[in-house]
């Protein structure tokens, strides 16, 4: 309900008085994992960073202040963090206790996360079986299967990393989360080439093609969770302007960025995150893009 009041508070102010302040935060409250995935950035296999749950909480009511309501723990992998007896539900738990409207938590869903108190969960799948595997390692893709079936939450949804190496499997994973009852929804997103992962990159046409692909799937029903308008959009990402102040960054080491990390990278021109894209439409006050958002924030 409060949600209900203030997003279109925040829209107002953000698009009719120019007031820019971040929606959502994404935290990276550790850089361990255990996975060692293809295109990955972010993990360290040496002297990861771990966070305190003083430094998160200290981190939280900054975010908190700059008028941030929705937060997104990853890492990482967040299901691995610990500092004594607290454990991931311990931040959920705070988070709310900051004010904090709803927690999220992406994982690789290597390792079972039934119990979470999460509001909602996403699950990284880089497509079926072998193309999973191929990305993430042997075996990981049954493993992710059992986790979501036996999480029993009533929010759990998919992101997909369309890159060069599982653009084949975008159809028939599209239809695996349509069919699947314990996934409420798919998110596809196109890799990002921070470098040393620029070979994943997927040619112009090709993405255009993909793009494509899923608008007609999104059209016969199954549950994208994009928007049209904001899919379009990504078939050029160097051709409209970014919004992405709408998510605060505070990565594992603990830099704070006002922005995605792609933006001091120099990616923008080759952004493969569709929150771009939607994020552009909403303030284009495209309907679908408006009503994908509420769907996904009420």
């Amino acid at each position: 309900m409060k949600s209900f009041f203030y997003l279109p508070l925040w829209f107002f102010k953000a698009r009719i008085l120019g007031i820019k302040r971040p929606l959502q935060t994404v935290l990276f409250i550790s850089d361990k994992c255990n996975l060692s995935c293809r295109h990955c950035t972010v993990y360290r296999a040496v002297n990861p960073h771990i966070k305190s749950y003083e430094q998160i909480k200290e981190e939280l009511a900054y975010s908190y202040g700059l008028g941030s309501r929705f937060i997104d723990f990853e890492g990482g992998e967040p299901t691995l963090w610990r500092d004594g007896d607290k454990d991931l539900n311990s931040l959920i738990r705070l988070s709310k206790e900051i004010g904090f409207f709803s927690a999220t938590i992406t994982t690789n869903a290597l390792m079972p996360f039934r119990g979470s108190e999460a509001d909602s969960i996403w699950v990284s799948l880089d497509g079926l079986g072998p193309y999973h595997d191929d990305i993430r390692g042997k075996g990981v893709f049954d493993r992710l299967v059992k986790n979501i079936e036996e999480a029993n939450h009533p929010r759990i949804s998919v992101n997909m990393v369309v890159n060069s190496r599982n653009y084949l499997s975008v159809e028939e994973t599209i239809e695996f989360a349509g069919s699947n009852p314990h996934i409420n929804a798919i998110s596809l997103n196109f890799h990002n080439p921070y470098p040393g992962t620029e070979e994943l990159l997927l040619d112009r046409k090709l993405r255009e093609e993909i793009i494509d692909l899923i608008i007609r799937k999104k059209k016969t029903g199954y549950p994208i969770m994009n928007s049209v308008s904001g899919l379009r959009l990504m078939k050029h990402p160097a051709s409209f302007k970014k919004e992405c102040w709408v998510s605060n960054f505070i990565l594992s080491d603990g830099r704070r960025l006002p922005e995605c990390a792609g933006k001091t990278a120099g990616l923008c021109d080759s952004c493969g995150l569709s929150m771009s894209g939607e994020m552009r439409s909403i303030f284009s006050l495209k309907p679908d893009t408006v009503f994908a958002g509420m769907k996904l924030r009420m």
